[in-house]
């Protein structure tokens, strides 16, 4: 049986379970705590199970000629780049504030905590379900021992990343996971927006065969929902998509990310192909029955058949026949048998009309 595991209270991921549907709020926020809220809301409106944001400490994150390096992107909220990314921040109290919201939205609120600080201040102040490791984070050694140390859930992202390194870092955060080793591995390509030919969903089936004790999900940065629901069909159990209510903002992700109407879909969509999925069990469904015997063929007489005649496959043919009978994959086991009474040329062979 497949890994599973409970990534939030009351909400199991993997084996059987639901695929788990993070909306990614990120910073589309553009720093305004009420957007950030009537995000949350429509996260859940939509059928997501998860709104996610981005958590810096930002002395932390970057050095101080990173924050104090110039910044004259189109999408710059300020002439700095530690400027810009302040302005993208929410405080420690706004971080409390939306977690109470969306705690009254009912929808699990969590982050990506984007440096050790942030992961302490998640864990240990807003006691966050699970904890998201970006991609960036993901060959950062000292920051996966700190966070798996929490004992947190964790989803962890691997883009720009490869096969060894994603292999080093689930053995760093297995080892140092204290008690049930709960990690979502994602699938994800680090390029805004995504095109197809860079996503390799079949790395999905490879992490699955990698990771044997890890639940398999996809991040996805693509157009459309359309990838993202194949990466369904493969098997991923936690899909993750950015959101925003206006692609045209300024900011790097807004392009790359869903409207609400189209998390809807996405949300609605990937029940249906979890519905469709089903069962590895091949067997005529209810639904088929009557057009079964519809459409269904049944053994005929090729000739007229005397009572007392022992049956060859000269006697017998297949075909579309009312009333519906002895279906033709019986047909062989028909050859040898006695007839009881005669049966005319092109009607249906009935059981009753068989010797026992």
């Amino acid at each position: 049986m497949s890994v599973e595991f409970e990534l939030a209270p009351g909400r199991m991921v993997g084996g059987d379970h639901p695929c788990f549907v993070v909306a990614e709020i990120g910073q589309n926020h553009q720093g305004d705590i009420n957007i950030a809220k009537e995000m949350i809301k429509k996260c859940k409106e939509a059928g997501a199970d998860a709104a996610k944001f981005q958590k810096s400490e930002l002395n932390r994150r970057f050095n101080r000629a990173a924050l104090a390096r110039a910044y004259t992107s189109p999408n710059a909220w300020g002439p700095t780049y530690g400027e810009h990314k302040q302005h993208l921040e929410f405080s420690h109290d706004q971080y409390k504030e939306l977690q109470a919201y969306a705690k009254q939205q009912g929808i699990y609120f969590f982050a990506s905590a984007m440096d050790e600080k942030a992961a302490d201040f998640l864990v240990d102040e807003l006691d966050v379900p699970f904890v998201k490791v970006a991609s960036a984070d993901a060959n950062n050694l000292p920051y996966l021992k700190h966070t798996a140390s929490k004992g947190k859930p964790m989803i962890l992202s691997s883009g720009m990343q490869s096969m060894g390194i994603m292999e080093r870092a689930v053995s760093t955060v297995t080892q140092n996971m204290p008690g049930e080793k709960r990690l979502v591995v994602m699938q994800c390509t680090s390029t805004y927006p995504l095109p197809p030919a860079d996503v390799h969903l079949r790395c999905i089936n490879l992490f699955k065969e990698k990771f044997p004790h890890a639940v398999i999900g996809y991040s996805g940065h693509e157009s459309g929902i359309a990838i993202s629901l194949a990466a369904v069909s493969l098997g991923a159990k936690v899909v993750e998509r950015h959101v925003t209510l206006d692609k045209s903002w300024k900011g790097s992700d807004h392009a790359a990310s869903l409207t609400f109407e189209e998390l809807k879909d996405l949300c609605d969509n990937i029940r249906i192909v979890e519905m469709a999925l089903g069962k590895p069990i091949k067997e005529p469904r209810p639904s088929e029955q009557g057009l079964f015997k519809k459409l269904g063929k049944s053994v005929v007489a090729a000739c007229t058949i005397p009572a007392g005649t022992k049956l060859t496959i000269d006697h017998l043919s297949v075909k579309a026949a009312e009333p519906f009978g002895i279906p033709p994959d019986q047909i062989y086991e028909l050859v040898g048998q006695t007839v009881t009474k005669a049966i005319e040329e092109d009607a249906t062979i009935p059981k009753e009309a068989l010797a026992a």
